[in-house]
């Protein structure tokens, strides 16, 4: 069945976690680039989504966050959009099998569209274009355009993936707490991302990342979210705030801890994951605390 059928059909899927936060994990340097390792590295990139399969995830986001055309030409990959994109989104494939899902991934650009940044939109198009026609072309089930922060990027994102026949096509913002509430980079409230969003044509309104907020958080988000529109919503917190220890990143949030908070989650989302720091064993652990609730009901 398609995601969206089965969103309709189970109530509540379970997503993965953080990808370049275990790719870290497993040697991958601070500040490098992740999509290289699905060339150079394709054993460690499908053992991260086996991993979180083996957890109990349902969707297997793909390892293309940083894949655009603008992202990748500072590491001197910008010509190899199409092949990392195919490559990620194979492995992610082979690790779902027939049991999972797979999202294919899209990040942010990096910079900022014309006239308040030096992206023109036409530059932007042709990027999102590039990189997500190439995940469609290895058959994800949905494009999540995630971390957005800009409302006219999270736009133009949505409706190109609408435009090349995405089957589905998740929105997700990334908010922090300000004096003003819950507001991304760009001081997109929670209201103005689920209008533009769903005026774009999403089919799941989502938030993730956000390193100051809590899954409690997320609950006020979503509520926000529901003030405005009806559309499944997905929520991915991150493992809390990352902290420098001995010269490692380590995010705050225990799986226990953790897995509280996604709990809590699952009564106002359809998806419920995490995000940078949320590891394996948080999903496990929250899949196992899961089936102890539907047991005990």
């Amino acid at each position: 069945m398609t995601l969206l059928e089965a969103i309709k059909t189970r109530g509540l899927l379970i997503g993965d976690g953080g990808i370049g936060t275990e790719l870290q994990r497993a040697g991958l340097e601070p500040g490098a680039s992740c999509e290289r390792w699905n060339v150079e590295r394709p054993k460690q990139v499908l053992a991260m989504h086996r991993a979180y399969a083996d957890a109990g995830a349902q969707l297997l986001t793909t390892n293309t966050f940083g894949a655009s055309r603008f992202l990748l030409a500072r590491h001197g990959l910008g010509a190899r959009v199409a092949e990392l994109c195919r490559a990620g989104a194979r492995l992610a494939r082979q690790a779902a099998g027939r049991g999972c899902w797979v999202l294919g991934s899209v990040g942010p650009c990096g910079g900022f569209l014309e006239p308040h940044g030096e992206i023109p939109r036409a530059g932007l198009e042709a990027s999102l274009r590039e990189q997500i026609r190439a995940l469609l072309d290895q058959g994800v089930d949905a494009i999540i355009v995630e971390t957005m922060t800009a409302a006219d990027e999270l736009e133009l994102a949505v409706r190109v993936a609408r435009d090349l026949g995405a089957p589905c096509v998740i929105a997700s913002l990334a908010y922090d707490r300000t004096r003003m509430g819950y507001r991304t980079m760009m001081g997109v409230a929670p209201e103005q991302g689920a209008r533009s969003a769903r005026d774009a044509g999403a089919d799941i309104l989502g938030a993730n990342c956000g390193a100051s907020l809590t899954p409690e958080d997320f609950v006020s988000i979503a509520r926000a979210y529901r003030s405005v529109s009806s559309l499944p919503l997905c929520l991915q917190p991150n493992g809390g705030k990352p902290r420098l220890r001995e010269a490692e990143i380590v995010y705050e949030f225990s799986p226990e801890e953790m897995t509280a908070g996604l709990l809590e989650l699952t009564q106002h989302a359809q998806i419920v994951g995490g995000c940078c720091g949320v590891t394996p064993r948080h999903i496990r652990d929250f899949v196992q605390a899961l089936q102890s609730r539907t047991r005990g009901a």
